[in-house]
């Protein structure tokens, strides 16, 4: 860790403490060189798998587009906040479990789908009618039908 007063190499811990719900650790520091003491906090970086969409473009998962995409499914529904940000929490974990370092862009279609399902069946019919390209009436009613079984 560089000072970032006078940029030295060498500091040392003073203090280490867990914030923000354990999920953050705050270090109290003090350079070696100048003696001048700063704050650092430290957080788990997870490393979330690529996409290939349909197109066989690659791109970095992006979080904000898979909230925009549920959000757009449950707009003006008796959802929490918490419980979307708790949906795509699962989703990522889901994602990071595969273990695979690119993913397809239909598993993660797959996913909202199954979370959707259980949050809002509204919001779940909305969500696959875009993502399967319903074109007719009929096949809103077939989606419908095996969400009632």
């Amino acid at each position: 860790m560089h000072c970032p007063f006078c940029n030295a190499t060498e500091t040392k811990v003073i203090d280490s403490r867990l914030v923000g719900d354990g999920l953050q650790v705050r270090r109290r520091r003090e350079c070696n060189a100048c003696r001048e003491r700063f704050t650092t906090f430290e957080t788990a970086e997870l490393v979330m798998p690529r996409v290939i969409k349909t197109t066989g473009i690659r791109e970095p998962f992006n979080e904000d587009k898979l909230e925009a995409g549920m959000q757009r499914a449950l707009e003006k529904r008796p959802v929490s906040t918490e419980a979307i940000e708790q949906a795509i929490s699962r989703i990522k974990s889901q994602l990071r479990a595969t273990g695979e370092r690119e993913v397809k862009s239909e598993l993660i279609g797959n996913l909202v789908m199954e979370e959707l399902k259980q949050l809002d069946k509204v919001a779940y019919i909305r969500f696959a009618s875009v993502y399967r390209c319903f074109e007719d009436l009929r096949q809103f009613g077939e989606e419908i039908a095996r969400l009632e079984q």
